[in-house]
């Protein structure tokens, strides 16, 4: 079947000819259909480029294309159902897995870096093949990416096929939107009845700006309300094991385990088995659990990952609606 032809009001922006709907929320498909399918793209331009010529357009309707979206967005999810922390390998398993069992659930993904994808474009030493334990070859089979079996474990060819068919996939789920360039500053934080703080969403900013509050005066955040909030943001680093690290300074927890020496053995099952809720309306995924509990790091290999994040995902569905009961007192 054609995908719906699409066109553009001046004030409404794109419409098509038929709504898609999914769960709760309503997707506009705005894929524009080809003039005939039986054609390559050399066969309708091959040959013509003499005279060739785009469509004209003002400079102020890209201008008004793009920050009419991304303005809706940010009103849209200023009251988000999750937000994911981090868009690294974990952080998108635990997208799509979420938001495939619940399509009517508002999913927001913060990423402080342009490039989502965490440091899963190339696998160990920037080599390209990339390496997953068994099972995680279930995953692979689930968004599609080929592998060779090589018994206890599989290889994709490369770790950018990975990574790009599964951001891919995210990013055309009707009920997720990533923020990329924007930084998790803060926790938003509630009283809870145990006498400790539930997490009830994140503070943002620019990530260009979170990187120069030292040396400007100060540039206030924004906010996103959410029931719940998974943190996935990798090891210690500029941006890493945020949310642990938070954890700690507003006295949540004592301390941190710290990440300890590499063993692939060990480290991937703790990291998986550990996905949990760490506090009311924070689970924790990836290798910033390394951080929190004291487990191994487990090197160039991604099947933790992966699974890490289908575990956040059913941690969440677990515990959702609960903490939305608790949003709403």
């Amino acid at each position: 079947m054609s995908p719906p032809i699409a066109t553009f009001n001046e004030f409404d922006g794109f419409t098509a000819t038929k709504e898609l709907k999914t769960g709760a929320l309503d997707a506009k498909n705005v894929v524009l259909q080809a003039s005939n399918e039986d054609q390559t793209l050399l066969d309708r331009f091959g040959d013509k480029w003499g005279d060739f010529k785009f469509a004209p357009i003002r400079e102020s309707q890209v201008s008004r294309a793009m920050t009419r979206r991304y303005f809706a967005d940010l009103d849209r999810y200023a009251e988000s159902d999750v937000v994911i922390v981090g868009a690294g390998s974990c952080g998108l398993s635990t997208a799509y897995t979420l938001a495939k069992a619940r399509p009517d659930l508002k999913i927001a993904i913060v990423e402080a870096s342009v490039s989502p994808g965490g440091g899963c474009w190339l696998g160990g030493q920037l080599f390209s093949a990339m390496v997953l334990r068994k099972p995680a070859d279930e995953f692979l089979n689930d968004i599609g990416v080929p592998f060779e079996d090589e018994g206890n474990y599989v290889v994709v060819k490369h770790a950018a096929l990975f990574m790009s068919t599964l951001m891919s996939k995210v990013l055309a789920m009707p009920n997720v939107k990533l923020f990329n360039a924007t930084c998790v500053e803060d926790l938003i934080t509630r009283p809870a009845a145990d006498g400790n703080v539930r997490i009830v969403g994140v503070v943002t900013n620019w990530t260009l700006v979170t990187l120069h509050h030292d040396d400007h005066s100060c540039m206030d955040p924004n906010t996103i309300n959410a029931p719940l909030v998974i943190s996935t943001t990798g090891h210690d680093g500029p941006f890493g094991a945020f949310s642990a690290k938070r954890l700690v300074s507003m006295n949540a927890i004592e301390k941190l385990g710290g990440m300890r020496g590499l063993d692939m053995n060990s480290a991937e099952d703790a990291i998986v088995k550990g996905t949990r809720e760490v506090s009311p309306g924070l689970i924790m995924g990836g290798m910033e659990l390394s951080e929190l509990d004291g487990a191994n790091r487990m090197g160039p290999t991604f099947g933790a990952m992966v699974l890490s994040g289908v575990k956040a995902a059913e941690e969440a569905l677990k515990v959702f609606e609960t903490r939305k009961a608790e949003c709403a007192e």
